[in-house]
């Protein structure tokens, strides 16, 4: 496309580049996009294949949806987007602002104050001035906005989201939508309720209860404006079930989520974005296009995730007391709030008027009036987790039952149906309802008409460090606190939840407080931690009550139950069933542990935290008189695949330690040996047999919990002991966080050696590779490929391998971003370490250069290295003069792969004489796909023929040609060629060059291993081919001849020629046109080749008949496998 008259016009009223903006000249740059060129059919160029282009090319697609916009819509759309438009383009202001300035839409100092305000670090502020500058110009300079964001959107994640948005919706369902909607005047019979229930609302709300950082203080009320802190919410849901422990899975993703914020791939929504923003409508309008069907109302429902003590209630208290002070949503003229606990102690049919007056009696017979007018109504619930009843959107009985469905605020039915029917919008239609949940119900709002998705991140960066210091009077002891903390890898990750951050804050407290605790017996594991959490309640209150222990065995042997019923919430009926009296919480350490909730209904009872219940049950098991077979429930407990007990396992681990139990004892007199004894014995035969059989089948995610159970025990001789036999440990595709380095660098510390540590695709950076860097010298194969630690993470590997105790001797570092920059460093250590024997450096960027700086350390006569391997490492024939002079003196080199590098021939050629030096060790050579043709099969030839130590070579992916086959098949039959695997898969072959080869074979005695895959051999080659299969003297073992286009033509020579042979016992034949007529000689090959172990099949055309004559034959012989499916 060309540019318009305006943008070629370089005689400017003002010299533009004063104002810092930058001209575009570049095609690929922000232009102005001629509308006519979209319309304009009759061009000179192919329309069929232009056409195709703009189908499928989303610039074109982007444009397109523009000049069909007019300019009121677009004032729409712009208006609607506005909030999520200043998030999306924060990144990219500078050029926005320039190409508007540069069209004249912008003055120079209108420009120069957008870019004033995003180098000052307000990126924010500037994208919001942006916004209004360009919505005050005009239509033109509006339309040239939204072109700009078209240009940009594919590097803008969340732009390119808004108009993906965009074009599947299309204009007409915003025109239906009234996005303007206006404050619909209270009826004067309801103004004086409304100002009622605002002033009750008000004052329900505006305090904020604190409990006390250290035990003796009372419990503290603030006021929410000044105690409320704003929480990070994210405008997405991530997993609708989760199968392992909350907490740890958000404290997994906490990092993860932040890398993905940096990457401006993730939107963010303000709690009074909730409703009547573009996060609300866009996602009410998606909903109704992609269900089919559409209704006028415009209620839409919301729903808030979050972990236990995230902040989920406290957002609903602020969102209930800004409405009531008139902050946010003025077009709601009534807002409900509920909480499901208290719907629990409902157990009778209720409509919604009763419902409503129960909690607000004040409303008394005017409600009738509000269910005139539903799209002034929001109904909050809060804890959809903690409902007795389940409500199950994808049961399709609620919308064919009658029963099931509630459509009348006077009818009478269940809770559950109440609720259900106001979320899918049947009752009251056009109400909005906001619920919040832990992620583990999210699964049930799958199938519900939700417009929003958010959760609550928690904290992020310095808001951590914020709390601490509102947590202590005291800010020096404020600081110590967060510094250990911030030092302590498992504590800071977990820090994003401001609860965890009250039970640190409670529990370290006290340590940098008091003159007689010393630091260094602070907690340095999670269990320590809630020790110290129950030990400074139990110091503080354990007078009060004649028998702690028993109390808490009571608890506890509740809260056991609780977590194997996933149940947080308890009754006075839960505790008279434990023999734990309710009046018993009023006051004191139970009050403590379990906080009492008195509502319009009953009573109940959370503990402060999930994790505290889970503590709790743990510490009850070691109170008990009666051991019972506590063996049992531990294996029963691990083997609950959806990771409820997982906290609960790494508290019993942890108290079996000294420790750990040594404060509580002090208050709870001594834990049962014989528990302990227990514990450990179960550690030792189930944590042990897994850490033995890690080789094999365990999953990487149990492995980590197993790990983390060990460090939990901080019981160094048990972990020599378990450690002693761990051959491999593999935690592949795990995206670890700082807690799991920390771990796995305690456990392998205990480790004289450890066989292999895999790692690979774990998303390792430099930070991670740094926590490991003590133990990594241990492991004797250290697996570390398709990570991102870069150059910097290589220069701390080769610290470990200057180590005088280094043990590795496989190195694997394939696809980590390495440069020429890293290989000074690492030639240095290789020159200095005597125990590695392979180096996998593939898939990097190393260069020539680097190759350079590391056939220094090769050339050493001294080095050790035996396998080498650069595949994709952008090395060209220039590098080949090192090569070379590597080969001619390194005495270790036994294997050396250079595949998908540009050597050419010019590279090979000399490379085939450095071969074959008589001194030349290499025994395996791997040359694919780096350019070959048949110039260089020559001196391939006779490096075959004179080499003294190859015996594997890999030709795949080039253009060798028939030529080239031919003069490899003369060496071949040379006595004394050596090869005896031979890869050349995709060379251009035919059946012209296949008389050679099997000339070759008849009389070649070590080639086991003939590749011959993806040519055009055909049904004559393969034929030609089959006269040397069936000779004494070949000895192919496996044989590939997939993709090679071959028919029934062929099978009945292949069959004749392999009647009598004993040795193979690969044939790969996928990827052919075989039909069922092949099927009897296909048999034959099966039934005759008495050595045949694997024959591959798949992707041929055999009915369904023939495909089980075949299969069947695999039982006919031990060790049999007839393929005739990919998986």
């Amino acid at each position: 496309m060309c540019d318009t008259p305006m943008a070629e016009d370089s005689n400017r009223d003002e010299d533009t580049t004063t104002l810092g903006i930058r001209k575009e000249t570049d095609h690929q740059n922000l232009r102005m996009y001629d509308p006519s060129m979209a319309e304009d059919s009759n061009r000179g160029e192919d329309t069929t294949t232009s056409g195709m282009i703009k189908d499928t090319d989303p610039y074109f697609t982007n444009m397109k949806f523009l000049t069909k916009w007019n300019d009121y819509q677009l004032f729409k759309l712009t208006k609607l987007y506005r909030d999520r438009l200043e998030q999306a383009i924060e990144e990219d202001l500078d050029e926005i602002s320039s190409q508007l300035a540069y069209e004249k839409h912008l003055s120079g100092q209108e420009h120069q104050k957008v870019i004033e305000l995003m180098e000052n670090g307000n990126r924010a502020d500037s994208s919001k001035l942006l916004l209004n500058l360009v919505m005050g110009k005009g239509s033109v300079a509006r339309r040239m906005m939204w072109e700009c964001f078209v240009k940009m959107c594919h590097r803008l994640p969340k732009l390119d989201k808004i108009l993906n948005e965009i074009q599947e919706l299309g204009f007409e369902p915003f025109d239906r939508m009234n996005m303007a909607q206006g404050l619909s005047e209270v009826p004067s019979n309801l103004k004086a309720v409304q100002k009622k229930h605002k002033e009750a609302l008000q004052v329900q709300t505006e305090t904020l209860r604190v409990d006390p950082i250290l035990i003796k203080e009372k419990v503290k009320t603030f006021q929410l404006v000044d105690q409320y802190t704003e929480l990070t919410l994210i405008s997405a849901v991530r997993n609708w079930t989760l199968v392992e422990h909350e907490l740890l899975a958000r404290g997994r993703d906490h990092d993860e989520w932040r890398e993905k914020h940096l990457q401006r791939e993730v939107e963010k929504i303000r709690i009074d974005h909730l409703f009547q923003s573009s996060f609300s409508w866009v996602g009410f309008l998606l909903q109704k296009v992609r269900n089919l069907f559409w209704q006028s109302s415009s209620g839409s429902s919301a729903v808030v995730s979050g972990v236990p003590g995230i902040g989920k209630t406290t957002i609903v208290q602020k969102i209930v007391y800004d409405w009531a002070v008139g902050k946010i949503y003025p077009h709601f003229q009534f807002v409900f709030s509920f909480k499901f606990r208290d719907l629990n102690s409902i157990n009778c049919r209720i409509n919604l008027r009763n419902l409503i007056l129960d909690q607000y009696s004040y409303f008394g017979n005017v409600l009738g009036e509000l269910w005139k007018n539903p799209e002034g109504l929001l109904f909050i619930f809060d804890g959809l987790d903690e409902f007795k009843d389940r409500i199950d959107f994808a049961d399709n009985q609620r919308s064919t039952k009658p029963q099931s469905m509630c459509t009348d605020p006077e009818c009478w039915c269940e809770v559950s149906d109440i609720v259900y029917s106001l979320i899918q919008h049947k009752l009251l239609p056009g109400c909005s309802v906001l619920v919040t949940t832990r992620p583990t119900a999210l699964h049930l709002l799958e199938k519900a008409e939700i417009s929003v998705w958010a959760e609550i991140m928690g904290f992020v960066g310095d808001e951590r460090k914020e709390y601490f210091n509102n947590c202590f009077k005291d800010q020096n002891v404020a600081a110590a606190v967060f510094r250990y903390v911030e030092e302590n890898e498992i504590m800071y990750t977990m820090c994003y939840n401001p609860s965890y951050c009250w039970i640190l804050a409670l529990s370290l407290g006290p340590f940098f407080t008091q003159r007689d605790r010393k630091q260094k017996h602070v907690p340095k594991t999670i269990t320590q931690l809630y020790a110290y959490y129950i030990y400074n309640i139990l110091e503080n209150h354990g007078r009060e009550i004649e028998n702690p222990r028993d109390v808490l065995l009571k608890l506890g042997e509740m809260a056991f139950t609780g977590i194997s019923e996933k149940k947080i919430v308890f009754t006075n009926e839960d505790l008279i069933q434990y023999n734990l009296q309710p009046s018993q919480f009023l006051s004191g350490f139970l009050m403590e542990l379990l906080e009492r909730d008195d509502s319009v209904h009953s009573v109940v009872y959370t503990f402060p935290h999930l994790t505290i219940q889970e503590f709790v049950a743990a510490l009850a098991q070691f109170l008990t008189s009666n051991s019972g077979d506590m063996q049992k429930l531990l294996s029963d407990a691990h083997r609950m695949e959806d990771g409820r007990f997982e906290i609960f396992l790494r508290f019993v681990i942890g108290l079996s330690s000294p420790q750990s139990s040594k404060p509580l004892a002090k208050v709870l007199g001594p834990f049962c040996h014989k528990i302990i004894c227990q514990v450990i014995d179960w550690v030792k035969e189930m944590v042990g047999e897994q850490i033995r059989n890690s080789a094999n089948k365990l999953d990487p995610r149990n492995l980590l919990n197993t790990l983390h159970y060990m460090f939990e025990s901080q019981n160094k001789k048990l972990l020599q002991e378990i450690m002693e036999s761990a051959e491999k440990l593999t935690l592949c595709y795990l995206r670890l966080t700082p807690i799991d380095y920390l771990v796995l660098s305690h456990v392998i510390e205990f480790c004289d050696s450890i066989r292999c540590l895999d790692m690979r695709n774990c998303y390792i950076q430099y930070e991670g590779l740094q926590r490991l860097n003590p133990i990594l010298h241990k492991c004797r194969a250290l697996r570390l490929s398709f990570n991102e630690f870069g150059d910097s993470g290589v220069k701390l590997l080769s610290a470990a391998l200057r180590n005088p105790d280094c043990k590795i001797e496989e190195l694997s570092l394939e696809e980590n971003n390495l440069t020429d920059s890293c290989a000074g460093d690492l030639a240095f250590a290789l020159n200095m370490n005597r125990s590695l024997t392979a180096l996998y450096l593939g898939n990097n960027k190393l260069g020539d250069s680097g190759l350079k700086l590391l056939s220094v350390a090769l050339r050493n006569p001294d080095c050790t290295i035996q396998k080498l391997h650069l595949a994709d490492d952008g090395l060209s024939a220039s590098c080949v003069e090192d090569l070379v002079s590597v080969l001619s003196t390194n005495q270790s080199l036994t294997s050396l792969d250079l595949s998908n590098n540009e050597l050419k021939d010019s590279g090979v050629k000399p490379l085939s004489v450095a071969l074959r030096n008589p001194n030349s060790k290499v025994r395996e050579l791997i040359l694919k796909e780096v350019g070959l043709t048949t110039s260089c099969a020559e001196d391939l030839a006779s490096t075959l023929s004179a080499s003294p130590a190859l015996t594997i070579l890999n030709l795949g992916y080039n253009k060798l040609g028939d030529s080239g086959v031919k003069a490899l098949s003369e060496a071949l039959g040379n006595p004394n060629c050596k090869v005896q695997k031979l890869r050349l898969s995709e060379n251009g072959i035919s059946a012209s060059s296949m008389k050679d080869l099997a000339c070759a074979l008849s009389s070649n005695c070590s080639l086991i291993e003939l590749d011959l895959s993806r040519n055009k051999l055909r049904d004559s080659g393969v034929k030609l081919l089959s006269t040397a299969l069936g000779k004494s003297k070949c000895k192919i073992q496996k044989l590939r001849l997939d993709d090679n286009r071959l028919t029934d033509s062929c099978t009945d020579d292949l069959a004749s020629a392999l009647n009598s042979n004993r040795t193979l016992t690969e044939l790969n034949l996928e990827y052919n046109s075989f039909t069922d007529k092949s099927v009897p000689a296909l048999c034959r090959i099966i039934m005759n080749c008495t050595g045949l172990a694997w024959i591959k099949l798949w992707e041929n055309k055999f009915s369904s008949n023939g495909k089980n004559q075949l299969k069947s034959l695999q039982d006919t012989r031990r060790g049999l496998n007839v393929v005739l499916s990919a998986c």
